[in-house]
């Protein structure tokens, strides 16, 4: 397994799950886990440790409110951290968004936008990092871009088209 995706809860999963099928697109092996830094932070770290040991390149955290999983998360690991902030109905997200991406120096956080596009952007970015060592994932990546690029070159003729 190639990327552990951390929940705070499960009513984060709905959040994850078009970066769950972009993960089986490109074939990388992952695992998810609902935790908390705040309600489980000794089973947050637990997993953590059991997951480096299980060769775990990328952790992706994704949380709302008080977010402070990703930074709990790096906090415990030298493995490239994501962070997703997920939008909330008390602040709108900007809670979550400030706790991930105000980390202090030293402990990096990668903070991607709120919610779902945030989320399958984590697992895009989770991509890139892996294929810096696996050619087939960057051959797979160069293939998803071009295919992107194409589909808008087709979506921009249709409405030249009509008009």
């Amino acid at each position: 397994m190639k990327v552990a995706i951390f929940i705070g809860s499960d009513s984060d999963y709905d959040v994850v799950k078009d970066a769950l099928e972009i993960l089986k697109k490109f074939e990388v092996s992952f695992t998810l886990e609902v935790t908390s830094a705040h309600r489980s932070p000794s089973r947050t770290i637990e997993l953590i440790k059991r997951f480096e040991e299980k060769g775990v390149e990328v952790f992706i955290a994704v949380a709302g409110k008080a977010a402070h999983l990703a930074g709990v998360v790096a906090s415990h690991t030298v493995q490239p951290v994501i962070g997703v902030p997920v939008e909330s109905s008390i602040l709108s997200g900007l809670d979550a968004l400030l706790s991930t991406v105000q980390m202090p120096k030293g402990i990096p956080v990668a903070t991607m936008g709120l919610g779902k596009s945030g989320a399958s952007n984590a697992a895009l970015l989770a991509v890139q990092i892996l294929s810096l060592k696996d050619a087939t994932l960057m051959s797979r990546m160069k293939s998803y871009r071009e295919k992107m690029a194409s589909q808008v070159e087709s979506k921009s003729k249709k409405i030249q088209h009509d008009l």
